[in-house]
């Protein structure tokens, strides 16, 4: 604690054994002169703190005491030893010609004194389910939310609109109240906030009706909540100021921390900054090869599926992933294949596969010496069904087809 360096009794121009009423008129008569809404000369706001201090010193009973051994505070105000915590000012200046609410930058020292004793309301967690869309291309969300919030037809005092408060008779005003016990030969202090009064050193006989007495209500709230690129499950966003409201009338309240859950898609598996889908294709695409449109997050992609495609086999689209979060990359796409293998046939369909079992076999026998043919048997392979045609013409196509692909191997 520093050494005291100023005489309280000097600067209001009072004896040593003035009493409490010589005090508080001294501290009047000086501050009606140096009040910053009245004297605008230079240094006039410096002696107006000066003067509001040494009242605050000498109008408290333990703080004279101190003050009077030696061991009071000097100038420096403290936010946990605030010296004016326990004055009216509103009392002190009513009749002086002026409201001290309206007291301009002493006013705004004065609060800022005040606010350093007020607490911050809690934090809030919540959870928000977002898509994969939204993990792609950002933006905002809507979260919904029931909280507690500020009454707005009290603003928080939880006192009826009009009513005046008292001042508190367990803490006098001051907010905080002291315990004092012996421990081993010492005297040993706390200050704790006043339970009756909650720290304000005020209270309200009449309550308000609509939070009847609490200060905060209930209400259901959309916030909006900005949702970065490349987000991922689990991340926390922090939100300020959209926590639980503070316990103390004009504190800051608490932040809202949103803990972002991205919701399953069936369409896609997700591994990373990739994303893995598997399409389903007939056989006879595989074979021959097809295009087919799949489903992207941004719009659908025509992809080719090569002639020959083999089961399980996997194609990569290039950047049709996921952003990476805080860097300008994108992950990929891709894409299994399977060969959908059909289990009921019809009397046609199981024809034209019995016919391209023969084709095959037929090409896979070694071939047999050259032996003529009667013209009766040539009639019937020139007679033979555009079917048959068809079978093996596709059977040479898969023939090519897999040539090209062993070169290639």
């Amino acid at each position: 604690m520093p050494a005291v360096h100023q005489d309280y009794y000097a600067i209001l121009g009072v004896p040593r054994d003035a009493d409490d009423q010589a005090i508080k008129r001294a501290f009047r008569k000086l501050a009606f002169e140096y009040h910053p809404d009245r004297n605008k000369e230079p240094g006039a706001e410096d002696r107006f703190k000066e003067i509001s201090e040494a009242y605050a010193v000498l109008s408290d009973p333990q703080k004279r005491a101190a003050f009077d051994a030696g061991k009071a505070q000097g100038a420096t105000v403290s936010a946990a030893d605030d010296i004016f915590s326990n004055i009216d000012f509103s009392d002190l200046f009513s009749g002086l010609g002026f409201d001290f609410a309206g007291a301009g930058r002493f006013d705004h020292f004065m609060r800022q004194r005040r606010r350093s004793r007020t607490s911050r309301g809690a934090s809030l967690e919540a959870e928000l389910e977002i898509t994969l869309e939204r993990v792609a291309s950002g933006g905002q969300e809507t979260l919904r939310l029931r909280r507690p919030t500020v009454c707005e037809t009290c603003r928080g005092t939880g006192a009826q609109p009009g009513v005046q408060p008292e001042r508190c008779p367990d803490c006098q005003g001051r907010g905080e109240q002291i315990r004092e016990w012996h421990q081993g030969g010492l005297i040993m202090r706390q200050v704790v906030t006043c339970r009756r009064c909650q720290g304000q050193g005020r209270m309200y006989v009449s309550h308000c009706p609509v939070c009847r007495g609490q200060g905060m209500i209930e209400r259901d709230e959309r916030i909006t909540i900005n949702i970065p690129l490349g987000a991922e499950d689990g991340m926390v966003l922090r939100v300020s100021g959209q926590g639980l409201p503070s316990p103390s009338v004009g504190g800051m309240p608490g932040d809202l921390f949103v803990i972002l859950r991205i919701a399953s898609d069936e369409r896609f598996e997700r591994r990373g900054i990739d994303l893995l889908q598997r399409v389903t294709v007939s056989v006879e695409d595989c074979v021959l090869g097809t295009q087919i449109d799949i489903p992207t997050l941004q719009e659908p992609y025509r992809l080719d599926i090569p002639a020959g495609t083999q089961p399980e086999t996997v194609l990569r689209l290039r950047h049709y992933g996921l952003p990476e979060f805080g860097r300008q990359h994108r992950g990929d796409m891709y894409v299994r294949v399977q060969i959908h293998i059909p289990e009921r046939l019809s009397q046609e369909e199981r024809d034209q596969y019995e016919q391209l079992r023969a084709v095959k076999q037929g090409v896979a026998q070694p071939s047999a010496p050259p032996r003529s043919t009667s013209p009766k048997e040539t009639g019937q392979k020139t007679a033979q069904s555009g079917l048959k045609h068809w079978l093996e013409t596709c059977w040479d196509r898969i023939d090519r087809a897999v040539r090209q692909w062993l070169r290639r191997v």
